[in-house]
């Protein structure tokens, strides 16, 4: 009968084959290297090899030509390690280091790939560097004093603004971009703030641009912003819970993932701790990590609205850091920072279910997912 379940289920990710040759990267801070997988036809992962890099390697990044992948260490010396991607195989290949102003948790290429954005949570700041034809990433550009625990940067669709969450002072920096020049300035006003202990994380901007959702650490909660797309301002719509209704979790002082440097340790076990927040291409389901109960909260998106509807968690690795969606919108792979597997899972396309399809090992602290796929 189970045999038949798992087939019955499987069914909806076999109706059209996976992108050719899709890959998916998975950076392990204890262990200081990249892990590489092949995603399957049916969702599954095929174990690759790993490629060095150093420990405390940690955000990534894909190039939008997808010939390089960056990642980012957060041990001194702070550094940019560029890897040109092989479309046939998928291996990386190490092309150069580049310098950084500081410990970044998040990092992103701007929408041109010249420019390398990125947050840093210890010292309160982001900052630019230039990222060559070769993807070389040079020394920065533009180092920027913000607010308190600056979490995560992104462009707009448009490559006009920038916004950065800022977990200490529940605010979001709001930039305009100058993708000719690389450079970063306030925009009018500089700052949309939230309500007070919120603790503003990731966010990820809808296709058609008219949205941005905000995950919230210390709540475990998903914001909906809408985004004027003449001036690039945020305003604040509505917020729901990644979390069940009966979820027996506290709030509580940001503390720190593996490794991490820079962040205060927590008052207890139970406080909300979440992580990362990923769309689906088409822009239906919208799924958020929670890694004090280990947990994938997912929501139906109303994309007139932007409005989002809770419909339910799902188990997953423990301490899930980072996760990523393919770009078919079919699977998920979520790694846990205190796991020794990552799992994979398919997305029912007409409910936004999860189901597992299978756990395949990693290396230590694994906290980064980065899919790429090639025709």
């Amino acid at each position: 009968m189970k045999a038949l379940i798992v087939a019955v289920l499987l069914s909806f990710a076999l109706s059209a084959p996976v992108l050719a040759g899709t890959f998916v990267y998975v950076s392990n801070a204890e262990d200081g290297d990249i892990g590489m997988y092949t995603l399957q036809a049916d969702g599954s992962l095929q174990p690759g090899q790993r490629f060095k890099a150093t420990k405390l390697v940690m955000p990534m990044a894909v190039s939008p030509d997808k010939r390089f992948l960056i990642a980012a260490v957060r041990s001194k010396p702070y550094q940019a390690y560029t890897y040109s991607i092989d479309k046939s195989s998928g291996a990386l290949n190490l092309v150069g280091t580049g310098t950084l102003a500081e410990s970044y948790p998040y990092i992103t290429l701007d929408r041109s790939g010249r420019y390398l954005l990125g947050a840093s949570y210890g010292a309160n700041q982001v900052g630019v560097n230039p990222v060559g034809a070769d993807g070389r990433v040079g020394e920065p550009l533009q180092v920027i004093p913000t607010a308190r625990n600056a979490h995560s940067i992104r462009t707009d669709n448009t490559n006009r603004f920038v916004f950065v969450p800022h977990l200490g002072t529940d605010q979001v920096f709001q930039f305009l971009f100058d993708e000719k020049s690389g450079r970063l300035v306030p925009n009018t006003p500089p700052v949309l703030q939230l309500k007070q202990g919120t603790g503003p994380r990731h966010l990820i901007v809808s296709s058609d641009n008219r949205f941005v959702y905000l995950l919230n650490e210390l709540t475990g909660t998903v914001t909906t912003l809408s985004l004027d797309p003449n001036v690039g301002t945020l305003k604040e719509l509505d917020s729901v819970s990644a979390l069940p209704p009966d979820t027996k979790l506290g709030t509580g002082m940001p503390r720190g993932a593996v490794g991490t440097p820079g962040a205060a340790p927590r008052n207890t076990d139970n406080d909300i701790w979440a992580s990362d927040l990923h769309l689906t291409p088409n822009g239906r389901f919208l799924y958020a990590a929670e890694r004090t109960s280990s947990t994938l909260g997912a929501f139906r998106v109303d994309t007139a609205s932007g409005k989002l509807t809770y419909l339910g968690s799902t188990p997953t690795e423990r301490q899930p850091r980072g996760f990523n969606i393919d770009p078919t919108g079919r699977f998920v792979v979520v790694s846990g920072e205190q796991s020794d597997t990552i799992s994979s899972y398919a997305i029912n396309a007409e409910t936004g279910a999860l189901m597992p399809i299978g756990r395949y090992p990693t290396g230590k602290g694994s906290n980064w997912v980065e899919i790429v796929a090639f025709d």
